[in-house]
C-alpha cells in the first residue's frame, strides 16, 4: 500500500464504492482532479484484497467479500458516464490515453512537431535528448530541425555521448511530461469553435452546406471565411501529390472510387486517371460511365469517404495534404 500513490489510492477507493456511490464523489471533483483519478484507475491493475481493506478501515464492514478489483480504460470511462456527459468523458479518456498511443513515450511521438519543439525549446538539452531518443526517428528529426540551430547542436552531441538512461532520471523526465507538457497540451488542444465547424461542414450534402454557409455570410462574414478556409473538401484531393492520389487509390473501394468521380470535376479526374494504367485508367473510366445516372446524395458520401479515408492516411504520415505554401526551390 506505501508504494500506492494518491490519485491511486483515491481510485482504488472509488472502484470499492461502487459506480452509484462513486457518481456523487466524481460530481464533487475539481476537472483536474478527475483527470488524475482517472488517469490512475486506468492502469490501475490488479489490487490485493487486503490493501483494500488497509485503504478502507472505516468502510470495512462492507468490504468483507470484496477480493481482487480491477481498474481498466473500460471501468473507468463507464464509472465516468454516470457522472459527465459523453463528450467530457470521452474527452478525458483521450487524454489519458492519448493523443494517440496509450504509453508515455507514445504520446509525444503523435504531437505536432511544431508544438513539441515549441516546449523542448526551453528545457535543458539532456531533457530534449532523451525525449528524442524515445520517439520514432523521423518524428525526432522533425522536431530538430525546428529547434534553434545552437541548441540543437547541443541536445545531438548529447545524444551522441547518451548511454543507457538511468531508470531514475527517465521517470523523472516522464513527470515532467506528464504534468507539465501534455497536462498543458491537453487544455491548449481543446478545439477551435472554426474548427469544429468546419469538420461538421465537410459532412453536409452540398445543398446543405451551401444553405447554412450563404446564411452565415449574411451574418457573419468573417466567420464563414475562416470556416471556408478550415474546410477539406473532395475538391481539394487535388492538393495530393502522384504518390498521394496512388495510395489513397488503394486504399478506396473501386466502386466507391468510381461513384465519386462521377461528379468530380475534369482536371480531378485527369490527376485520377493519371496515376493509374492506360488499362487501369480505361477499366475506371468504363466503371463511371456505367452507372449511369446516379442520386447526388449517394456521389455526396462517396465523395465525403474519399475525403475521410485521405485525412486518415495523412493523420498517419502515409499521404500529405500540401497546403500550397510550400518551399520551392527553382
Amino acid at each position: 500500500m506505501t508504494k500506492l500513490t494518491g490519485p491511486q489510492k483515491a481510485a482504488v477507493l472509488l472502484l470499492t464504492l461502487g459506480e452509484d456511490q462513486a457518481r456523487r464523489l466524481f460530481a464533487r471533483l475539481h476537472e483536474d482532479e478527475i483527470r488524475d483519478v482517472s488517469a490512475a484507475m486506468a492502469t490501475l491493475g490488479a489490487i490485493d484484497a487486503a490493501v483494500v481493506e488497509d485503504l478502507c478501515k472505516e468502510f470495512s464492514d462492507s468490504l468483507g467479500a470484496t477480493g481482487k478489483l480491477i481498474g481498466s480504460y473500460e471501468t473507468t470511462e463507464r464509472m465516468l458516464l454516470k457522472t459527465l456527459p459523453p463528450d467530457r468523458v470521452a474527452q478525458i479518456m483521450e487524454e489519458i490515453r492519448g493523443p494517440a498511443g496509450r504509453t508515455m513515450w507514445d504520446k509525444p511521438g503523435n504531437v505536432s512537431e511544431a508544438v513539441l519543439a515549441n516546449y523542448l525549446k526551453n528545457e535543458y538539452p539532456q531533457t530534449v535528448a532523451v525525449v528524442l531518443s524515445k520517439v520514432r526517428s523521423d518524428h525526432a528529426a522533425r522536431v530538430l530541425a525546428l529547434l534553434p540551430e545552437g541548441f540543437a547542436m547541443e541536445v545531438v552531441m548529447r545524444m551522441l555521448r547518451m548511454e543507457t538512461v538511468q531508470k531514475e532520471a527517465l521517470e523523472g523526465v516522464e513527470r515532467t511530461l506528464k504534468m507539465e507538457f501534455m497536462s498543458n497540451l491537453a487544455r491548449a488542444s481543446r478545439q477551435d469553435s472554426h474548427e469544429m465547424m468546419a469538420e461538421i461542414f465537410n459532412n453536409l450534402d452540398r445543398a446543405a452546406e451551401g444553405r447554412i454557409m450563404a446564411a452565415l455570410e449574411e451574418r457573419n462574414h468573417e466567420s464563414a471565411e475562416r470556416i471556408r478556409a478550415l474546410m477539406f473538401t473532395f475538391d481539394d484531393l487535388s492538393r495530393l501529390d502522384g504518390q498521394g492520389v496512388q495510395m489513397l487509390l488503394r486504399s478506396v473501394d473501386k466502386d466507391k472510387l468510381a461513384l465519386a468521380l462521377k461528379g468530380a470535376s475534369e482536371p480531378l479526374k485527369d490527376l485520377f486517371f493519371g496515376n493509374l494504367s492506360e488499362r487501369a485508367a480505361k477499366m475506371l473510366k468504363d466503371d463511371i460511365a456505367a452507372l449511369g445516372a446516379v442520386r447526388l446524395r449517394d456521389v455526396d458520401e462517396a465523395q465525403a469517404m474519399m475525403v475521410a479515408t485521405a485525412k486518415d492516411l495523412a493523420a498517419t504520415g502515409q499521404i500529405q495534404l500540401e497546403d500550397g505554401q510550400e518551399q520551392m526551390v527553382a
